[in-house]
């Protein structure tokens, strides 16, 4: 039975209470980055840190008193884990989540602290859920997926009724896709309540399923993703008809634009978006004229994001912008060089983050060594700067390519 207006509402009012109705913020200053009216919906501040627990909560709270007694088992990279975990908890039924054996640790340990049996299995979500369906035959549990079931779906959905009731005047939803549910969610509510808006949707261009069979086309899947909450091969069999029918256009976006939306957002908005949460910002960053000077609700679907990976985007965006600069220096090997070429760059108002000195492994000169730097400045014009201080003070510099 195809999901309605009034299931999405009888959702939100079996939730209420027990799922943040999260903000819906105008951001000042991303819309004058990207030419649109940007409002953001934080999902990443639910209490599992992602919407995945509005359609968990709605699914567990479906079930029969003999269905919760037997248990739940869910394949999940994390988020719907986390949701589905922490709900069962709370209401006492057993749960088992399969997660692919490369899924974050922070999201394996946070699933594993809300009290699940967790099973990692699987290079990836279709491997796990293969896993999860041979489990749940031989324990008999009941069998929750992520996106493909219509209670899920009508749970996810509840974002928009949020959306439109905060910000009555938006033109336009960028909303994340893996397997569909939060889209066909959204899709069938706002819709519903406002035909004239448009829905679009975001994939990464590793992985296009939903973009290629909206299309007819046959998608080329890469080996990984930073939004590896949105990298699914398969669309749903619920979520596809409805993405078909409701979802104006589907938008991929790269590797590079996922992390520039993850460290905008960390930076402008002060709030941690995993990649999968950044890529309708991504969206905008990439195709800027497709929503400029309209009122753009974006869903920042989530925040479980490794923090190591993290640290490892924000250093590349860094990089990228010149903040950070890789210097080298040729010296004469004598006492003194090192301590005069670190007095010149502190002069610049350059902050050395690493140094290396070679002397053993370099084609120069027995008596020349080389100096490597890792160095914070503000930015391009900044390190050029540098440069030229280096060389007027009679140092051979330049700086390495950062990518």
């Amino acid at each position: 039975m195809a999901v309605t207006l009034d299931d999405i509402r009888a959702a939100a009012a079996a939730i209420a209470g027990s799922v943040l109705d999260t903000p819906c913020l105008h951001s000042r200053t991303l819309s004058g980055i990207t030419g649109a009216e940007v409002n953001l919906k934080f999902e990443n501040l639910q209490f599992t840190a992602s919407f995945k627990e509005r359609g968990a909560l709605v699914k567990l709270l479906s079930l029969t008193a003999a269905q919760r007694a037997q248990g739940v088992i869910a394949a999940s990279a994390g988020n719907h884990a986390q949701g589905m975990a922490h709900h069962a908890q709370r209401l006492g039924i057993p749960a088992v989540i399969v997660m692919p054996r490369h899924t974050p640790h922070v999201k394996i340990e946070r699933t594993r602290a809300f009290g699940a049996e967790i099973v990692l299995d699987g290079e990836n979500f279709d491997e796990a859920n293969a896993v999860a369906r041979r489990l749940m035959q031989e324990r008999s549990l009941h069998f929750i997926h992520p996106y493909d079931d219509d209670k899920v779906i009508a749970g996810q959905g509840t974002i928009a009724l949020e959306m439109l009731a905060a910000r009555p005047d938006l033109e336009v939803l960028v909303v994340p896709i893996g397997g569909g549910g939060l889209i066909a969610g959204i899709a069938i509510a706002a819709k519903s309540l406002k035909p004239e808006i448009e829905v679009i949707g975001v994939q990464t261009e590793r992985f296009p399923s939903m973009y290629c069979a909206v299309r007819g086309k046959t998608p080329q899947f890469g080996a990984n993703t930073i939004a590896e909450g949105i990298a699914v091969k398969e669309p749903g069999c619920l979520t596809l008809p409805v993405v078909r029918e409701r979802v104006d256009d589907i938008l991929l976006v790269d590797e590079g634009d996922i992390e520039q939306g993850i460290v905008m957002l960390l930076e402008i908005e002060k709030t941690v978006a995993e990649g999968a949460g950044a890529a309708g910002l991504a969206a905008l960053l990439r195709h800027p004229a497709r929503f400029a000077g309209r009122k753009v609700g974006l869903v920042l679907c989530g925040g479980n994001i490794d923090p190591l990976m993290l640290v490892s985007i924000i250093e590349r965006r860094m990089a990228r912008s010149g903040r950070l600069a890789r210097l080298s220096v040729e010296i004469r090997d004598v006492p003194g060089m090192l301590a005069q070429v670190t007095a010149c760059l502190a002069g610049t108002n350059a902050n050395i983050e690493e140094v290396y000195h070679q002397r053993t492994f370099t084609n120069l000169s027995a008596q020349a060594a080389e100096l490597e730097f890792v160095l914070q400045t503000r930015g391009h014009e900044h390190a050029a700067e540098i440069v030229e201080a280096l060389r007027k003070a009679g140092f051979r510099a330049r700086l390495r390519h950062s990518g």
